[in-house]
């Protein structure tokens, strides 16, 4: 079968042949009908052999849909040619983390080895794939798998962090997403559907900008040095309420820093680092960081509930399995409108 595979540091993705996997007891197979591209995939690509720590060679795509294709012994409770989502946080399934579905915290999946298809098991970039238990795959009935395969973690993950900012939005306040790319144009949407809050998107591309106005932020600015006296500016000086920061380098932190209210959230969402200040009289009495990791498994079923009652859509642009090392280099030079969708 054909997968895109990570097999050199420093080089591209390449589509290469690779044996079918066949289910061993307790897997299942699935014959992937869509696959997504994320920008997790690209940082991990650029970091430098010392830091890079996935294995090679690597099976790319840790968003996924397929059809139910090959049962391995035991398995249960799935019939062949159903169509499934999978999760890809995937944890021991037996800690309290896990028996809450929150995965995604699995105190033990390191010390097991357990790793996230296409971050550091094989992924969804190839023509089938395994996956370990069926607890890891979500039935999705209807939904396009194409438009609706990124919900995995373009959705799932803002989400989540969403999500525990929720009693916080209340009528009169701000929500601020800066990054109004693949998971920011989501969290945007799913900021007016989940909430009253007055939303600002902030992105340095006009482009960006411009999906963000149409996907329903209420206000939209560069990402700059004045973008959080602009928010103060909005909100009369109070600030905003909570800050969802996808992009997560040290110029956005700083903004973060300057914007969040008394009380209000900045919450890390992108893959970048910084520092920022902390105590009694170095940040907004009683606000508060917090850096999210994707989502839980029941999550992920509100999540497709959101697309199904229509509230919840992603921006995609479609590629083949032999053109997906061209999505990558799109992501890379932020090309992109929203997600790249392999089809093998």
């Amino acid at each position: 079968m054909k997968a895109l595979q990570y097999r050199e540091i420093g080089a591209e993705p390449e589509v290469v042949e690779v044996e079918t996997p066949e289910p061993g007891p307790g897997q299942v197979r699935l014959k992937v009908t869509a696959a997504g591209a994320c920008h997790s995939d690209s940082f991990i690509m650029g970091l430098p052999a010392d830091q890079y720590g996935w294995g090679l060679p690597l099976t790319l795509g840790h968003e996924g849909v397929g059809v139910v294709d090959k049962l391995g012994d035991g398995v249960t409770g799935l019939a062949l040619g159903e169509s499934v989502a999978v999760y890809g946080p995937q944890g021991c399934g037996r800690c309290y983390q896990c028996a809450q579905g929150k995965e995604n915290y699995c105190p033990r999946a390191a010390e097991l080895g357990i790793a996230p298809p296409g971050l550091g098991a094989p992924g969804s970039m190839a023509e089938y794939m395994l996956v370990p238990d069926a607890r890891h795959l979500l039935p999705i009935g209807d939904l396009d798998p194409v438009a609706n395969v990124a919900l995995t973690d373009a959705g799932l993950t803002p989400y989540h962090a969403i999500k525990m900012s929720l009693p916080k939005l209340v009528p009169g306040s701000t929500a601020v997403v800066i990054g109004a790319g693949g998971l920011g144009h989501v969290a945007i949407q799913m900021l007016r559907a989940l909430t009253p809050a007055m939303v600002i998107a902030l992105d340095v591309s006009v482009e960006k900008l411009k999906l963000a106005t149409e996907v329903g932020a209420h206000h939209v600015f560069p990402s700059d040095g004045e973008s959080a006296e602009r928010v103060r500016e909005l909100t009369h000086g109070r600030g905003a309420t909570a800050v969802f920061d996808f992009v997560a380098i040290q110029p956005t932190l700083d903004a973060s820093h300057d914007m969040v209210a008394v009380e209000g959230d900045v919450v890390l969402v992108g893959v970048g680092a910084g520092t920022l200040p902390s105590g009694l009289l170095a940040a907004p009495y009683d606000s508060v960081v917090r850096a999210p990791y994707w989502g839980s498994r029941s999550e992920l079923f509100e999540v497709f509930d959101l697309s199904r009652a229509g509230l919840v859509h992603v921006e995609t642009e479609v590629f083949s399995l032999d053109d997906a090392p061209e999505a990558y280099r799109r992501l890379h030079e932020g090309t992109l409108r929203g997600r790249a969708i392999v089809v093998p």
